[in-house]
C-alpha cells in the first residue's frame, strides 16, 4: 500500500467551508487514446469508521487494476462531485500534450456541474481557464486525498475506454499496456503502422508514420 493521502491540502484551501476539487490527468505519456482528466469534491466530513475503503485511496499507479474499479463506483457514490474530461487525439496533435492536459482538466472541473471555489491540481503547473483559485501540488496524488481520488476514476475511465479500443483497432495491444509505449506496442506499430487512435505528434508515432509515407512514395507510378 502506499502513502495516504490526507486533507491537509483541502483545508488550507478553505475545505470544507469552501467547495474545494482535487484534479489529476492520466495518458499523458501514452502513444495513443486521449489525455484523461478526473476531478472530485469531497463531502464535508471525512469518515473513515463508515467507509473503511477510503483508507485504500491513494495515486491510481500504486493500486492494481481490480483495487482501482472497486474503489471508482464507490468513489463516485461517496463524493459531493465527481466528473471526468478528456482531451482527443487530434487535439493532443494539434495543441501538444501539455496544453491538452489542462484541457482535460479544465473539462472535468466543468462536468462537475456544481460550483468549485477552489481548485487542487496534481503537477507543478495551473490551467490558466479555470475560474477560480488554484493550487498546483508536486506529488499531489500522494498528498491530497481528493486528487487521489480524481486519479482513481480518471484511470478506470480511460482504462475501460482503451480496452474498447483493442476491440475496434486489433493487434496493438490496447486492452493490455493501455497505449502506454511498452516494447509489446513499439512492435506492432511497426508491423501494423499506426491507426486512427495513434498520436502523430509523439516521436514513436512520427517515425512509423513517415517511414510508411518515404515507403509510398518510392512505389512505381503505374
Amino acid at each position: 500500500m502506499g502513502q495516504a493521502p490526507s486533507v491537509e491540502w483541502e483545508t488550507r484551501a478553505g475545505y470544507p467551508g469552501l467547495s474545494v476539487a482535487g484534479v489529476d490527468e492520466v495518458g499523458r505519456g501514452c502513444l495513443a487514446g486521449p489525455v484523461v482528466a478526473g476531478a472530485v469534491i469531497l463531502p464535508a466530513v471525512i469518515d473513515y469508521a463508515a467507509y473503511p475503503w477510503l483508507a485504500d485511496i491513494t495515486d491510481s499507479k500504486n493500486l492494481s487494476p481490480k483495487a482501482r474499479e472497486q474503489l471508482a463506483p464507490l468513489i463516485e457514490g461517496w463524493a459531493v462531485g465527481a466528473a471526468v474530461g478528456h482531451a482527443t487525439v487530434e487535439e493532443i496533435d494539434r495543441i501538444n500534450i501539455y496544453h491538452a492536459s489542462h484541457l482535460a482538466m479544465e473539462r472535468a472541473v466543468a462536468a462537475l456541474g456544481v460550483r468549485v471555489e477552489h481548485v487542487l491540481v496534481d503537477g507543478n503547473a495551473i490551467p490558466k481557464a479555470l475560474r477560480c483559485p488554484s493550487t498546483a501540488i508536486v506529488k499531489g496524488d500522494l498528498k491530497c486525498l481528493s486528487i487521489a481520488a480524481a486519479s482513481i476514476i480518471a484511470k478506470v475511465w480511460r482504462d475501460r475506454l482503451l480496452t474498447e479500443l483493442d476491440a475496434r483497432y486489433p493487434g496493438y495491444g490496447f486492452a493490455i499496456h493501455k497505449g502506454y509505449g511498452t516494447p509489446a506496442h513499439l512492435e506492432a506499430l511497426k508491423s501494423l503502422g499506426a491507426c486512427a487512435v495513434h498520436r502523430r505528434s509523439f516521436a514513436p508515432v512520427a517515425a512509423v508514420t513517415a517511414i510508411s509515407t518515404q515507403a509510398l512514395e518510392t512505389l512505381p507510378l503505374l
